[in-house]
This record gives structure tokens, sequence and C-alpha cells, in this order.
């Protein structure tokens, strides 16, 4: 399943569909303004929230946390020790899970692995629309909001990481 994305910088009240690769809107990605942390809501064409995301506030390095139906589904935040600072961990709830994101994370050409078998390829590779990247879920038994939500967390880390080295 592929899924494209528009490449906007997200910020606080940024809106913007997630289309699959007929072109037909998918999800959409809802920025939260006014909120003292970054908040996203990954949403359905129904306007239902599937996934919340969200800035954890008291963390001592940059953490997103992935939120499924008011429980905590995942944690994401870049590897510690890593010598790449493209590297991030997500961290499933379940505990005995833990998902490897690593690549060009601002050039959008990262992979998403679980114990060393692809989950997921994030890539503008494939296309030739501008601003555009697409987010290939490689497995059929994946999770695709999951995995889309993973992708959207690693993008805001690297990029607030990338505007505070400034």
């Amino acid at each position: 399943m592929r899924f494209l994305v528009r490449d906007r910088l997200l910020g606080f009240g940024d809106d913007y569909w997630i289309e699959d690769d007929q072109g037909n809107k998918v999800y959409l990605v809802d920025g939260k303004a006014m909120r003292l942390r970054d908040t996203f809501e990954l949403k359905d064409t129904q306007g239902r929230v599937l996934i919340d995301i969200h800035q954890k506030m008291f963390a001592l390095r940059d953490t997103m946390v992935i939120e499924r139906d008011g429980g905590p589904l995942a944690t994401i935040r870049r590897k510690r020790l890593s010598l790449l600072r493209n590297h991030y961990r997500v961290s499933l709830a379940d505990g005995s899970t833990d998902l490897d994101v690593s690549g060009k994370i601002h050039d959008r050409e990262f992979a998403v692995e679980y114990d060393g078998e692809l989950l997921a390829v994030v890539s503008r590779r494939w296309l030739h629309v501008r601003e555009t990247y697409g987010v290939d879920v490689v497995r059929d038994d994946a999770d695709p909001a999951l995995l889309i939500a993973v992708a959207v967390c690693v993008i805001h880390l690297a990029e607030k990481e990338r505007r505070d080295d400034d």
C-alpha cells in the first residue's frame, strides 16, 4: 500500500490530506493550534480520530507519543548513542516491540523496520510531484495508520531538532 503525503513542515494548525496511490483521500493530519505542546490527530475521511500524536511535555530529549482510543500506542525518540542523527526508536506500548527508523530523514528517504524486517519505506524517489513523499507499507499485516503516524512524528522531531540547532 502506498500513500502520498504533501510535505509541509508541520506546525501548529497545519492540516493536510494523505492520499492513496490512486489519489483518493485516506487520512487527514489535523494540526492542533493553541496548545502548549505540538499536537496532531490522524483522522479518517469521516472525521473520526484514529490516532492522537503529541509531544511529551517533560522529557529529557524530544519525544513524541502516539495514542489510540485514549491509550498509549507508541513512543518515539532519537536513538541514544547513535552515531547517526537520523536514527529513531519507536517503542510500542506492549513493551516487547521496538521499531527502528533510520535513513535520511530530512531528505524523506528512510525505512521503518521491526527486528530487521522491513515494514515501510518513506521516499520521494518514486514521485514526480514536488514537495510530496510516499509511505510504502510493505507488509500486508502492518498497521498503515501507525506507520504513517511514525513517519509524521520522525519528520517532525528531525525538523524541530534542525531548527533548534540553527
